[in-house]
């Protein structure tokens, strides 16, 4: 037995913890987690908006590649903390659970009481300034990896209050990218705009000198009338309403579509899976619309039962509350708990809306005409749903022919896997785990339910054989207790076909089984991409990313005579292959990598007049052994055409403000200027000298790359993507189901401009394309 002692026990410091587990506090270290960080910034400028005083926030994302966000606010007190022995500023930006929201008098409404935020972006950047205007002194720190680098100084003086954050995602911590995403970031910022009429937000993208501003008068009302993409059926209306210390503000109207689009909010964040304010709106709309229909409508009409799915077909609505101390399920703050917030917000709404009916008799007959035919649709589906389940009983069994179900009946470990076609079907029926592994295959590609109605999905074999293998019923007939398997996994090949099944799948859950999407049931299998065996050792890899962060950790022993230590080097290296990601994609996009290279490490080429530029070109590519065929030198628009003779053949390359503003160009140019802060030098050159490393680390080894199930025996299925211990599944989350419900309708819907319109508009920012 191993001796556990006290030397066991490790200690983490500060904001150590922070480094070593940064996905226990922004959720992942990838695209959602870098823009987490702006979040938790911005959120700050909000709250002091909230309580008065603050009405314009600017964020910029500099050409540095670092984001910097200003508001008008207070600013952060800077006096010395009575017990940290250090400015309450320095305090907030370096010690975990602190802050003003924890004070009922600082913040009487705040989006979170966590007060980890701006402690959290400090700790994951490598670089972060706060500047603070207060008490007409202008103070100044820098902070490197969450460390202070001197104390909180006064540097001028200032007429203005308010508080500067400008930080550097860290490279060796956001691996996959560091590059922040404009829409993605837009989308989030105009919400917050809606939601609080009173501030401007002013978002600057220097990479593309691109100013946006968003200011929405009209608020929430205005939010609902921008999120319709159909035909009104009735026009927008809001409502506030303030109960005890409740405060909530509610916008809604009808469209001819099928689906809903209800977003709430709390202290402005948002509560996907919503919560007792939400269920209060919805409660008391299906109230007012069953009252108005049994009070006003023909006596054929007055015997419809109209429930709530039936008031939610072509709805849009926001709901935002505002409440005093937020009780929400888990640091997602995904759905709000306070149970005194539902009869309220119901009892207020209900005697709103009835007055709104009484008073708009044309816009109430809309509405309720709109439920009444949702209500009609229920039964028609309802009457499929026998047709299929008498069909059921007149079979063999209950359960569909192809489905291999497994042997356990206890849901919580049983799973079932959707496998694309009969052969890998076949395969993972051999090399599953029977007693908890349910296979069910999926001849070709399933019925696109985006375009069709619950009645006409319910004819489809491969859809009903789904349905009855989950056991749990569909539409108003669900329910959860009955769902047979707690893990559903979707498992296809890493090709085109594949994807687009894939998506098929995901459509059919996102609409249809949304609830087992929001309690994460629903999962994407990870074949492996790589096997590493060497010895005994045998590693299954995902994708090329993480074997190359192995190979980098067992082959730096390799380097000699570095000052560095280990973690150090590692750290560095993972930043080197970072870059040369970055070069690769470019290199998949466009010619002459090298002279792009050149470009990312020697920025003060893109400055340059085209003519001037070319000569710098023309000069680097006769070093390189390349000969220039034939130039066209546009001065006006600033940019080069040139054809090159290289090694490889003829390699045409288009020079110009496009390319140097490129997502993948950025990222590298930032990525490179991290690496050259380390102020290392090595005998090769570092893309080299990081290839040395991975060759080391190869020494001995078999690496075997997989391209698809087709391609594995039961054996391997079992073994690299089916059996719990090796397996990587990626479970699959509604981040925003407001945003995901417009990309399904987007991409699989009928109306095929906005498509081609937004394929046009994003053609240059695909980053893997698969043809």
């Amino acid at each position: 037995m191993e001796n556990y002692g006290a030397s066991n026990i490790k200690v983490l410091k500060g904001l150590e913890a922070v480094r070593k587990r940064p996905g226990m506090y922004i959720g992942d270290t990838g695209h959602r987690g870098l823009h987490h960080l702006v979040y938790e910034v911005i959120d700050n400028s909000i709250d002091e908006a909230m309580a008065g005083h603050c009405d314009t926030i600017n964020v910029t994302l500099t050409k540095n590649g670092t984001c910097k966000v200003s508001d008008n606010g207070r600013g952060i007190p800077t006096d010395m903390h009575p017990t940290e022995g250090m400015s309450a500023a320095t305090v907030v930006l370096t010690v975990l659970h602190a802050g003003g929201k924890f004070d009922k008098d600082t913040y009487k409404v705040s989006g979170g009481l966590h007060g980890v935020g701006v402690s959290v972006v400090n700790a994951l950047s490598s670089d972060l300034k706060m500047t603070i205007h207060r008490e007409k002194e202008i103070f100044e720190q820098d902070f490197k990896k969450g460390i202070p680098q001197e104390p909180l100084a006064v540097i001028g003086n200032t007429r203005k209050t308010g508080t500067t954050i400008e930080f550097s995602p860290d490279p060796s911590i956001f691996t996959e990218t560091v590059n922040f995403e404009f829409d993605y970031l837009a989308r989030r910022f105009k919400e917050l705009a809606y939601l609080n009429p009173f501030i401007s937000i002013v978002f600057k993208d220097e990479r593309t000198d691109v100013t946006e501003t968003y200011h929405f008068e009209g608020g929430i009302e205005q939010y609902v009338q921008d999120l319709n993409k159909k035909t009104l059926v009735a026009q927008a209306y809001s409502f506030s309403g303030k109960i005890e210390d409740i405060e909530f503000d509610v916008a809604l109207m009808y469209n001819d579509s099928y689906e809903e689009k209800v977003a709430s909010f709390v202290n402005n964040i948002r509560t996907p899976n919503g919560g007792t304010h939400e269920a209060g709106f919805r409660a008391a709309l299906t109230r007012v619309i069953s009252t108005y229909n049994t009070n006003n409508s023909s006596a054929k009409e007055k015997d419809v039962k109209i429930s709530g799915d039936d008031t939610g077909e072509g709805l849009i609505a926001i709901v935002s509350a505002r409440v005093p101390e937020p009780q929400f399920e888990g640091q997602t703050k995904g759905k709000l708990g306070n149970t005194y917030v539902k009869p309220l917000i119901q009892k207020s709404t209900y005697e709103i809306l009835s007055k709104y009916f009484e008073e708009n008799p044309i816009e109430a007959k809309a509405i309720v005409s709109k439920a009444l035919m949702a209500a009609r649709g229920r039964e028609a589906a309802k009457k499929a749903r026998e047709l299929t389940r008498r069909k059921d009983s007149m079979s063999v069994g209950t359960l569909p022919g192809k489905l291999a179900d497994c042997q356990s009946k206890d849901a919580s470990i049983c799973e079932l896997y959707l496998v694309e076609g009969d052969s890998a079907g076949g395969s993972a029926k051999m090399g599953r785990d029977r007693v908890f592994q349910a296979i069910l295959p999926l001849k070709g590609k399933i019925l696109n339910v985006e375009k069709a109605r619950l009645e006409k999905i319910l004819k489809s074999d491969e859809i009903t054989n789904m349905i009855t293998a989950m056991g749990c019923g569909i539409g108003e007939e669900y329910n959860e207790e009955k769902l047979r398997y707690h893990k559903l996994v979707i498992m296809t090949d890493a090709d085109v076909d594949g994807s687009h099944i894939q998506t098929l799948l995901l459509t059919f859950f996102f609409r249809h089984f949304r609830d087992v999407v929001e309690k994460g049931y629903l999962y994407l299998a990870q074949p492996p991409l790589f096997r590493y065996k060497k010895g005994k050792k045998e590693i299954y890899f995902k994708d090329q990313r993480e074997m190359n962060d192995f190979l980098i950790g067992n082959g730096i022993e390799s380097l000699e005579n570095q000052t560095l230590g280990h973690n150090d080097l590692v750290s560095y290296f993972k930043m080197v292959d970072h870059y040369a990601g970055s070069l690769e994609a470019l290199d998949r996009r466009y010619a002459l990598v090298n002279l792009i290279r050149h470009f990312v490490e020697n920025p003060d080429l893109i400055s340059l007049g085209a003519k001037d530029l070319y000569v710098k070109v023309e000069e680097f590519l006769n070093s390189i052994e390349n000969n220039v065929l034939t130039k066209t030198i546009n001065e006006e628009a600033n940019e080069i055409h040139i054809f090159v003779q290289t090694k490889g053949g003829m390699e045409e390359l288009l020079i110009n403000d496009d390319l140097f503003s490129a997502p993948h160009f950025t990222e590298a140019n930032y990525v490179f200027k991290k690496i050259q802060e380390w102020e290392l030098t090595f005998e090769e050159d570092i893309l080299v000298e990081l290839e040395n490393i991975k060759d080391y680390a190869k020494k001995g080894a078999y690496i075997q790359r997989y391209k698809g199930l087709g391609e594995m025996n039961p054996d391997q299925l079992w073994e690299t993507t089916m059996t719990p211990e090796n397996r990587v599944l990626l479970q699959v989350t509604i981040e925003d189901a407001e945003v995901a419900s417009d990309a399904f309708t987007l991409f699989m819907g009928d109306e095929v401009e906005p498509r081609r319109n937004y394929i046009e508009t994003h053609a240059k920012d695909v980053k893997h394309l698969d043809v």
